[in-house]
């Protein structure tokens, strides 16, 4: 076993978040949310008559929000406070060692008890375990578990959430320094980067009803068509909507970087940078005109620039 493994197994069997009880109670208005948008319709989440239909005492929340009630408030999160010191040398050692970056890979839950509302939740967690090194699609890096353990206010255990992360070195990306990301291409937009290239901004078109439609698709969600052709667009529009970028700064791009919506004079719209002009002098209706930018031999993207003022 390396220094470093060993370093990093010191570690199992440590508390990594201390009992930290939840912001807030269990509560109906966080409830609806939350089925609202899961498409949750047991009415036993909302409705007390019919949470006691079936034995219960009231209305109880849906199990996989346990986790909910416990997560830090975002003011909390913000001031990066670490759970504790034990976070806080894990991720430190990690990190030293050039494994970086984080991704989620496994939660496996066991429920043991309801939450109704009104209940406060506690949450412990433990580190059970840290893999050896380990080559992934993603890079090189460590499995971390830890075993997290929910209780009420009675201090009975309502779940049991074992969670698994990897910490890894990100993989070179494959491609030289400074270049733009590639698009994705597969066979229903790579006729629209391959007239770029040659300097055409096209709109595809159904042929069945005429609909010009973007993002390219390989059906009309018109009629339901799948023939289709392609239009060449005037270049002329407007921005509809716009962002100014600043953070993170990826390679290949310039900073401010003003991302805009474009409603083409067709009746289309499609996102590209705008070109020659500052960030704080793009409005929204601005008209604009059609611009290129050629990012390297194998990549052009429409981009769009303020209209010349005789044109419109």
């Amino acid at each position: 076993m390396s220094d470093f493994l060993t370093t990093l197994k010191a570690f199992e069997g440590k508390t990594l978040t201390p009992e930290t009880w939840g912001p807030d109670e269990v509560n109906t208005p966080m409830i609806r949310h939350w089925v609202e948008t899961m498409g949750d319709t047991n009415p036993i989440h909302l409705d007390d008559d019919a949470a006691r239909a079936t034995g219960r005492d009231g209305a109880v929340a849906p199990a996989l929000m346990t986790q909910v009630w416990t997560m830090r408030t975002f003011a909390d999160k913000m001031a990066n406070n670490d759970p504790s010191q034990v976070w806080t040398d894990l991720i430190g050692t990690l990190d030293t060692a050039g494994f970086t970056s984080v991704v989620a890979t496994d939660s496996d839950f066991e429920f043991f008890a309801e939450l109704r509302p009104g209940d406060r939740v506690s949450l412990t967690e433990v580190i059970e375990s840290i893999s050896e090194e380990k080559t992934t699609g993603l890079g090189v890096g460590h499995f971390v578990t830890t075993l997290k353990t929910y209780c009420n206010g009675g201090g009975d255990v309502v779940a049991t959430q074992r969670w698994r992360t990897l910490r890894f070195t990100p993989k070179a990306a494959g491609k030289p320094k400074g270049l733009r990301p590639r698009p994705a291409l597969n066979a229903d937009n790579a006729f629209w980067f391959e007239a770029a290239k040659e300097h055409r901004l096209v709109i595809q078109r159904c042929t069945a009803c005429g609909t010009l439609r973007h993002p390219t698709g390989p059906m009309c969600g018109t009629c339901r068509s799948l023939d289709w052709d392609t239009v060449d667009a005037s270049g002329r529009g407007t921005v509809y909507s716009f962002v100014v970028n600043h953070h993170p700064q990826i390679p290949g791009f310039e900073y401010p970087l003003v991302v805009a919506t474009i409603e083409l004079e067709e009746g289309t719209r499609l996102i590209a940078n705008m070109t020659g002009v500052a960030p704080d002098e793009v409005e929204i209706g601005m008209p604009v005109e059609l611009d290129w930018i050629d990012a390297d031999p194998d990549l052009t993207l429409p981009a769009f620039r303020p209209a010349a003022r005789e044109e419109y």
